[in-house]
């Protein structure tokens, strides 16, 4: 082989500098066990402990939609008032989990469920409105014109 295609052919597949072994592929590695590792840590340090049987934890945001973890791992400290959440998370509407979730809401929910209800039933009033005008147009007979006849049209 020539040695100028040899030395290009080396350039390209060498990942580092100069003196590296050549490899194909580069392997980046994740740090998830190592991030996952630190928090734990952390939490030891805070004397969190697990509580047991939650089937679930909902968290009302602001603009009426809520997160909904179904069978999270929970860990509190109650002296340091931390509380740690381990599941996937969901955002749903509150309409979503209306039947469940009554006795959780609190004052706040409650008005924004109050006027969540109220913007509902005013969107359907005013789709059976709109559906009646409709129908009603249709049905309504409509005017005569000044200055034809009908009948002699009909000769």
């Amino acid at each position: 082989m020539d040695q100028a295609k040899l030395a290009r052919m080396q350039q390209s597949v060498r990942i580092g500098g100069k003196g590296t072994p050549r490899r194909k592929v580069k392997k980046v590695h994740k740090s998830s066990g190592a991030d996952d590792k630190k928090l734990q840590a952390t939490l030891k340090k805070m004397n969190v402990q697990p509580i047991q049987a939650i089937e679930e934890v909902n968290m009302f945001k602001e603009d009426g939609n809520v997160i909904h973890f179904g069978a999270p791992k929970v860990h509190a400290s109650v002296p340091s008032n931390t509380f740690a959440l381990y599941g996937n998370g969901e955002e749903k509407e509150l309409t979503e989990l209306v039947p469940g979730i009554l006795n959780q809401l609190g004052p706040d929910s409650l008005a924004s469920l109050r006027k969540l209800a109220e913007s509902y039933q005013n969107m359907q009033k005013n789709q059976a409105g709109a559906d009646g005008k409709k129908d009603d147009e249709e049905d309504d007979i409509p005017d005569l014109v000044e200055g034809e006849n009908f009948e002699s049209n009909v000769e």
